[in-house]
């Protein structure tokens, strides 16, 4: 009896302790037509302590991957790239999927604060000159979704 209290205690504690996966999704961004310009998979940040972490101390990121930061209310928001080694497009969203503004190329490490151009409810993070590759601007609209 004691041997099954012993493992079921270790067992409870390896679980609380066992790194969380992340939650994933794809995201698509729109041309004015509605038709897929490029489609990359994200982490979904949906909640406080994911959406502080983000994508610090990330030392790759490749094209085909991203962030995406889902906040419960439209707002005003800022970033900042304080232990965050790669140097990202930070692409603020409004609640109607239409991109607001692109803080293109942030310097890594920076404790200088990108904002928001408005209110926005989302925030997708892409490898530096993702944008300017793919021709992501603010007549680009976002879709995404998760993956079961």
């Amino acid at each position: 009896m004691r041997t099954f209290l012993l493992c079921l205690l270790l067992t409870a504690a390896c679980a609380e302790h066992a790194p969380v996966q992340p939650k994933q999704g794809t995201l698509a961004f729109l041309d004015s037509t509605g038709a897929v310009i490029r489609s990359i998979t994200v982490e979904i940040a949906e909640d406080e302590a994911s959406r502080q972490r983000g994508l610090m101390d990330r030392r790759q990121l490749s094209l085909s991957e991203g962030m995406l930061f889902l906040f419960p209310e439209p707002d005003s928001l800022s970033f900042w790239m304080k232990n965050t080694m790669l140097p990202l497009d930070i692409m603020f969203v409004a609640a109607d999927s239409s991109i607001l503004n692109i803080a293109r190329r942030t310097t890594p490490l920076s404790t200088t604060r990108v904002t928001s151009d408005g209110l926005a409810r989302y925030v997708v993070e892409v490898r530096g000159g993702f944008s300017d590759r793919f021709g992501i601007d603010e007549h680009v609209r976002v879709r995404w979704s998760r993956t079961p």
